[in-house]
């Protein structure tokens, strides 16, 4: 070798070791590919370079735009005094602004015009428009909606609709490729690819049932509600949710899996509510003081702080003190994950209980009850509140400490519904008095106030409604 390629100990120089690498892999590369200097990527599907084009081709025409309009009262401390309003001649009616929101859905059934989205998409909409790829736009109708999934389903005029082939959410595995399809911030239908970076995630704030999957394909406001789909064009998952320290993306994006939306639709399609299995015990997470007095070894699991009387759990004799490790085979790291596993069991199913009492392992079957939704009339308790419907609220916001009832349903020719109130609307305090659930508003409301002031909550905000 040269000298000029050798340094001052009679090694070969970077530049040297550099050339003969080059050298060599020229070499192999004109050896293996024969006379051309480099063989082509790999045909896929047909094309000469890899490309998720074709796959799109059959899917952004599933994709739709979904722009709601929510008419939300605004209260005027003037407004009260009737006296006021008649001195400077305000009109008799609730002043109000409107609310617009824009996500993403995805059409499921094409005969039927089915389309799946995020409920925060639409919840209390009064008008809901869906544009479709062409850009014909059309009024939809909500069916129904989970607010515990953030999951709901619209309905659409059926004809010439394509809808997306669904699979099975089970079989994906951490590494997958998917695409993420919707219309962020506006700006018409965009895709971003990314792998699935984990599954079965839960333990985040503003979900009641979570088992997301994770993905760093690009979720942003307007994706929500699009589709997550694999390289077969099939759906896999609703994005919904995007985690953001600093409310930009950063790669970590939630979906909720197909066979979870699908379960609710069906459920929402055919009653209009969703029914989950019930275990009948309330529970929290486990201590190092607690695992201290019930002698465990770590604090994994849920204790049982009551058993629900006439409930799959005492029928099965759960007692207070029973550490819960274990349900349906799952691991109960904590009371998030008994409440996960427990909600999205399917009411009826058998399942096997793993838990500690006094400290030694104790396995227990037993068959989960379905969830019973209290209805409460509005008409029954005040002839203002006539053509509403009432149910305790949820598990989700009873553990972020919220008591009350929610709206159900709401005649659109109803007092309530032209003073402002909506369906999805959260009442958790009548003439500023909290409600703790549904007997304090049965109580309140019962007792016919002259005045009828509701404190609401609607998506983050919150609201006064006066009926009179």
């Amino acid at each position: 070798m040269p000298r000029f390629f050798r340094d001052f100990g009679g090694r070969p120089t970077r530049a040297a070791r550099a050339l003969l690498a080059g050298t060599v892999l020229a070499a192999a590369l004109f050896a293996g590919a024969g006379r051309a200097p480099a063989a082509l990527p790999p045909v896929v599907n047909g094309q000469a370079l890899p490309s998720l084009a074709p796959m799109l081709d059959h899917v952004t025409p599933t994709v739709v735009n979904i722009a709601s309009k929510t008419r939300v009262a605004v209260r005027n401390p003037y407004f009260d005094d009737p006296i006021f309003r008649r001195f400077f001649g305000m009109p008799n009616t609730p002043q109000e602004r409107v609310q617009q929101s824009l996500g993403s859905g995805v059409i499921v059934d094409a005969d039927k015009g089915y389309v799946l989205t995020n409920n925060h998409v639409v919840a209390g909409a009064d008008d809901i428009s869906v544009t479709l790829t062409g850009g014909q736009t059309v009024k939809a109708k909500v069916l129904g909606t989970d607010p515990d999934t953030d999951l709901a389903v619209l309905q659409i005029p059926a004809g010439k609709l394509i809808a997306l082939p669904i699979a099975d959410s089970s079989k994906l595995r951490v590494g997958d490729f998917v695409v993420a399809i919707g219309e962020p911030f506006g700006l018409g239908q965009t895709v971003t690819s990314g792998i699935v970076s984990a599954l079965g995630r839960s333990g985040l704030r503003g979900s009641g049932y979570q088992n997301f999957i994770q993905t760093d394909a690009s979720i942003n406001p307007g994706n929500s509600g699009g589709p997550l789909v694999n390289l077969r064009g099939e759906l896999v998952g609703i994005n919904s949710m995007i985690y953001t320290p600093s409310g930009g993306n950063v790669g970590i994006g939630f979906a909720i899996p197909s066979n979870l939306a699908v379960d609710v639709m069906r459920q929402l399609v055919a009653t209009g509510e969703v029914k989950r299995g019930v275990l009948g015990v309330e529970a929290q997470n486990v201590t190092p003081q607690l695992a201290n007095l019930l002698a465990l070894k770590d604090t994994k699991g849920a204790v049982v702080t009551r058993v629900r009387a006439g409930t799959p759990a005492e029928l099965a004799g759960l007692k207070p003190g029973d550490v819960i490790v274990s349900l349906d085979g799952k691991p109960v790291a904590g009371e998030q994950d008994l409440h996960n596993i427990e909600g999205l069991t399917a009411p009826g199913a058998t399942v096997s209980v793993g838990l500690l009492r006094d400290g030694k392992p104790l396995a227990i079957s037993t068959a989960l009850k379905a969830s019973e939704v209290r209805v409460l009339k509005g008409e029954t308790l005040d002839k203002r509140l006539a053509g509403i419907q009432f149910a305790e609220v949820g598990d989700d916001l009873r553990r972020q400490g919220i008591g009350g009832v929610s709206v159900t349903r709401i005649d659109e020719n109803s007092r309530a519904f032209a003073s402002g109130l909506r369906n999805g609307d959260v009442i958790v305090a009548v003439n500023r008095r909290d409600l703790a659930g549904e007997a304090d508003f049965r109580q309140l409301v019962g007792a016919h106030p002259r005045q009828l002031m509701l404190t609401l909550l609607r998506g983050e905000e919150a609201y006064y409604l006066l009926l009179q």
